[in-house]
């Protein structure tokens, strides 16, 4: 798909998110938007200069299918410490900022995601992670959308997220495939 230049007519009232500030906004049914993103199950347009993220069940009303969710498969076996741990890991790679085309395990901002058994087959993930800079208004939705994902795993009953500024982020923590993709090598 070619973004950037696609207008698109918004054919109802749309709840979505502004971006940087992570405020919750309705962009109104008639407005012309700009696909700029999708990716993780969600959208970023432009509207009348402003970025937003709309969620995936949301698109039809920029005249795409809703995002279903994603129904994975379980292991043929009982639930394991190491399925939920790289189930985990499946899922972050699934959760990106909206300003920035990678995900945020590429992008460095996962520091840990560690799976604890609190009894056979019943599990709390705990993960702290980062944000490409501490004012980012973004940070608390972009924790929630990592939060929402790991809940859906079989067996975890909590998840933990912490947002955690040490050691700060900087563009080292970048993977070498994502620096590839956005140009920086």
């Amino acid at each position: 798909m070619n973004y950037g230049n696609e207008e698109i007519v918004v054919n109802r009232d749309l709840p979505a998110v502004s971006i940087p500030y992570g405020s919750p906004v309705t962009i109104e049914k008639g407005c012309i938007a700009v696909l700029t993103q999708q990716l993780g199950g969600s959208y970023t347009v432009m509207v009348e200069g402003n970025l937003y993220r709309v969620e995936g069940h949301d698109a039809d009303a920029l005249g795409f299918e809703p995002e279903e969710a994603h129904v994975h498969e379980l292991p043929d076996g009982p639930l394991t410490q190491d399925w939920v741990q790289e189930e985990a890991w499946e899922r972050l790679s699934t959760c990106y900022d909206p300003e920035i085309p990678v995900d945020i395990v590429n992008l460095g901002l996962v520091y840990r995601c560690d799976v604890v058994e609190i009894e056979p087959e019943k599990f709390t993930i705990e993960m702290d992670m980062t944000l490409t800079a501490p004012g980012c208004g973004m940070g608390e939705f972009i924790a929630e959308d990592a939060r929402s994902k790991l809940q859906t795993i079989p067996g975890v009953e909590r998840v933990d997220v912490d947002l955690v500024w040490d050691p700060p982020w900087s563009r080292e923590m970048i993977s070498e495939a994502a620096r590839l993709q956005m140009g920086l090598l």
